[in-house]
């Protein structure tokens, strides 16, 4: 059996643990609000102190004095800190920590604001640079981290478009692989109000909100392919050696145009 000094000693271990495992939460926290980890220790050390010399919190702080010196000057930049002069001495006070969820509404209402004017006319101002004449763009992806990145870019590209809807040709050997990445992928369609029209390859397939089937009858195995028809992007996406998912994706008008040709037109004899 443990002796009392080496339960005391266990105990203090994970306290310290437990410990450490909260600043690194509050220092991420305070790195979104663009303060280094540096600044987030010297700000916290500051708080415990009170208004203080240099000198004091980088003892406090355990940070030589000319880091927390910068450290302190980029905080009173930041709003976090302010400098009170008493007589010859400089102190640095901590405003209230209620300061830092000020920052982070500002910092948020800019992002709004940001994505704001991408969408209403940076993106489209972007968009006019580009030649009439500019060729397809071809993108590889592979993995499952490359399968969901296209699954994304389906959802986010089709809601930006006014019908919101595309079309999707589909195997059964693709589907057990196709969501693994992305297991939500039809919540979060259905919760955009995006809409598709899908022709399976083969048997299987289930309908779902906001969908619509129709089978494509085959003899023989069928191998697994999902092509995605978004315009101005068509998504190719199959299975290598092993079982392992690659895609790719074509941007060109011309392209999605005529694959949503052959898509429609076999749709209407299904």
């Amino acid at each position: 059996m443990r002796d009392k000094a080496q339960c005391i000693a266990i105990l203090k271990i994970n306290n310290t643990t437990c410990q450490e495992k909260i600043d690194n939460m509050h220092n991420q926290t305070l790195n979104q609000l663009g303060l280094t980890d540096k600044e987030a220790i010297v700000y916290q050390a500051l708080l415990s102190l009170g208004p203080s010399p240099i000198r004091t919190v980088a003892e406090k702080s355990e940070i030589n004095r000319g880091t927390t010196h910068e450290c302190l000057k980029s905080l009173l930049q930041k709003g976090v800190v302010n400098y009170l002069p008493r007589g010859r001495r400089k102190l640095f006070s901590p405003r209230d920590p209620e300061v830092l969820l000020q920052i982070a509404e500002k910092k948020q209402l800019e992002l709004e604001r940001a994505i704001g004017q991408l969408k209403s006319s940076v993106i489209p101002d972007l968009q006019h640079l580009k030649p009439d004449f500019a060729s397809a763009q071809v993108q590889f992806f592979e993995g499952d981290e490359g399968i969901e990145f296209v699954l994304r870019d389906i959802l986010n590209t089709v809601q930006s478009t006014q019908n919101k809807d595309y079309a999707v040709f589909s195997s059964k050997p693709i589907r057990s692989h196709l969501y693994r990445p992305f297991p939500n992928y039809t919540n979060l369609r259905i919760k955009k109000g995006i809409e598709v029209r899908v022709i399976a390859i083969g048997d299987g397939g289930e309908d779902a909100e906001l969908s619509q089937r129709k089978w494509l009858k085959t003899e023989g195995k069928v191998d697994a392919a999902y092509i995605a028809i978004y315009p101005p992007k068509v998504a190719i996406i199959s299975l290598a050696s092993n079982d392992y998912p690659t895609a790719v994706v074509i941007e060109a008008n011309e392209v999605a145009s005529a694959q949503l040709i052959i898509f429609n037109t076999l749709w209407g004899l299904l």
